[in-house]
């Protein structure tokens, strides 16, 4: 009996003492029982790099790599012919860039995208990938998570969104395109992981989709 008291006086005195240094201040580094994988061997982006003898911890691409979103060129890196993908982001002022002509958001496709088919194919389904999550695949703003208690996002179909006139419902293509790139209340930038063309074409599709809904038409094309 007196070595379980002594035991558990010793415990309580390592658990008086172990809570009564919480809080106080301290210029030594805490004692970390579990890291969480804080520190570990690996190059930071843009960060200076000892392994590699440019210093450059951020490499270059292996050549004839395609980045993740872009089409395979027609032909191979070897081959005299061959095109290399076009890189999809770019940040100039104009229209193309922005979505405005000087403080006024633009209507229309820039010069730079031509409408197609392929165009909507690729803004649906980019559109899927980066949209549909909160704006539902039918462009209702009732995607999957509004069920998680969410604010439900904007409803693409609301009547007039199609209509100038209507300052509420309707968004110029180059507001939403701005959307988009730099977002907007609850809705972060996505200008980073989608290229400008993609961007555009988004924009393509959402019109496609409202006229579609509009007429009643169960295709988008």
């Amino acid at each position: 009996m007196k070595y379980f008291f002594l035991s558990y006086l010793f415990v309580a005195a390592i658990v008086v003492a172990a809570f009564g240094t919480r809080g106080s201040k301290s210029e030594l580094p805490p004692i970390e029982i579990l890291p969480d994988m804080d520190y570990q061997q690996k190059v930071k982006y843009q960060a200076k790099s000892d392994f590699f003898a440019d210093g450059l911890g951020a490499r270059r691409p292996v050549a004839g790599t395609v980045p993740m979103g872009f089409e395979v060129p027609a032909k191979p890196a070897s081959s005299p012919e061959y095109q290399p993908p076009a890189f999809g982001f770019s940040h100039g002022t104009g229209y193309y860039n922005t979505g405005k002509f000087g403080d006024y958001y633009g209507d229309g496709l820039p010069k730079e995208i031509e409408l197609s088919k392929s165009l909507l194919e690729r803004g649906e389904r980019q559109y899927n990938i980066y949209c549909a999550v909160c704006h539902a695949a039918s462009g209702n703003g009732k995607g999957v998570t509004s069920k998680y208690g969410i604010l439900t996002a904007f409803n693409f179909h609301q009547p007039g969104s199609l209509d100038p006139a209507n300052a509420a419902a309707y968004r110029a293509d180059g507001a939403m395109f701005d959307v988009i790139s730099n977002g907007k209340g609850l809705m972060g930038p996505y200008g980073g992981s989608i290229s400008v063309q993609d961007r555009w074409a988004i924009v393509a599709y959402i019109r496609a989709m409202q006229v579609a809904v509009k007429e009643n038409n169960v295709s988008v094309q």
